[in-house]
């Protein structure tokens, strides 16, 4: 829903759970608003990525406030929340350049066994695949793939969007319905992940689909890493059944120390830094502050959450 009167004051803003950094408060005040307790707000930003139960309390305890502001993209822990009462708004779309960038870097790695390399002790033998010219599958749609896709233009590459509207992408070759993606990753050198974590997401890329892939191709997830059964990956790679795997996120998360995944010459494990803090704190702060402005005009907020979708 839409504020239904534009303010003519300040928009009144709470920050929680208690310790919220000081720079959101900055971006509430460069927005237009006032940071309020929680009992005086209409809005709220929520600073803490989990404890779904804490801001459960405080809508419970507060059922005047209108609109959540969530941090994060992935609002799994938060989806059990989200209702129609209010306006809901998440980080999707704030950090997709970064995230892309690091899908990319990850790709470039996997093709060029920059892993291996790195972790040799003596000079090894030529290995590795041109990105140039390949076929990619990108599953997902939103702003890590649109990013990634004008990435991804000067690498000549034959792409496939995977995304739940197929409406044509801007650099995507293709764009096919969730239900063909099986045959999407099939014909791929390359799969990124790049997508909500639903139930529908969660497993999705498991033994049955890894045996579909091709042998030389490798797989990059910079989205959840419950969308890959962990077990099946580890078999796959241990056995060849694809090339690689480079990981941003991992399921466990974090990945143990003593976990398989770690031994694999070909995995390649990034412990979720595709958004670091110095890239965070900008973006979302901007996010911020533009959300305010909107909230105050009445005007449709970036970045809301679809409570059908659950992202």
């Amino acid at each position: 829903p839409l504020r239904t009167m534009p303010s003519t004051n300040s928009p009144r803003i709470a920050l929680a759970p208690e310790g919220a950094p000081d720079w959101m408060a900055a971006a509430v005040v460069a927005g237009g608003g006032q940071v309020v307790p929680v009992a005086e707000a209409e809005g709220v930003v929520w600073a803490a990525p989990r404890n779904p139960e804490a801001l459960r309390q405080l809508l419970q305890d507060a059922p005047q406030l209108e609109w959540v502001q969530l941090p994060f993209a992935g609002i799994e822990q938060f989806v059990d929340l989200v209702d129609d009462d209010r306006m809901w708004t998440c980080g999707k779309g704030v950090y997709a350049e970064p995230v892309a960038e690091m899908a990319l870097a990850l790709a470039l790695a996997g093709l060029r066994h920059v892993g291996a390399y790195a972790a040799a002790t003596e000079w090894g033998r030529p290995a590795g695949r041109n990105l140039l010219g390949a076929k990619v599958a990108i599953l997902g749609g939103g702003g890590i793939t649109e990013s990634l896709l004008r990435m991804l233009a000067p690498f000549d590459c034959r792409i496939t969007v995977v995304r739940n509207r197929v409406e044509d992408m801007e650099g995507a070759d293709e764009v096919v319905e969730p239900d063909r993606y099986v045959d999407a990753i099939a014909e791929a050198d390359v799969v990124f992940l790049a997508l909500a974590l639903t139930p529908e997401t969660e497993g999705m890329i498991s033994r049955n689909e890894l045996e579909q892939m091709q042998p030389h191709a490798w797989i990059v997830n910079v989205a959840r890493g419950r969308h890959i059964v962990t077990d099946d990956l580890v078999w796959a790679l241990r056995e060849g059944v694809i090339g690689g795997a480079a990981l941003d996120v991992t399921d466990p998360e974090p990945l143990p120390a003593d976990h398989p995944l770690w031994s694999l010459p070909n995995c390649i494990i990034t412990p979720h830094v595709g958004n670091t803090p110095e890239m965070a704190v900008p973006l979302l702060s901007e996010r911020i502050t533009a959300n305010v402005r909107r909230f105050a005009a009445g005007e449709e907020l970036i970045g809301p959450v679809h409570v059908d979708l659950g992202y």
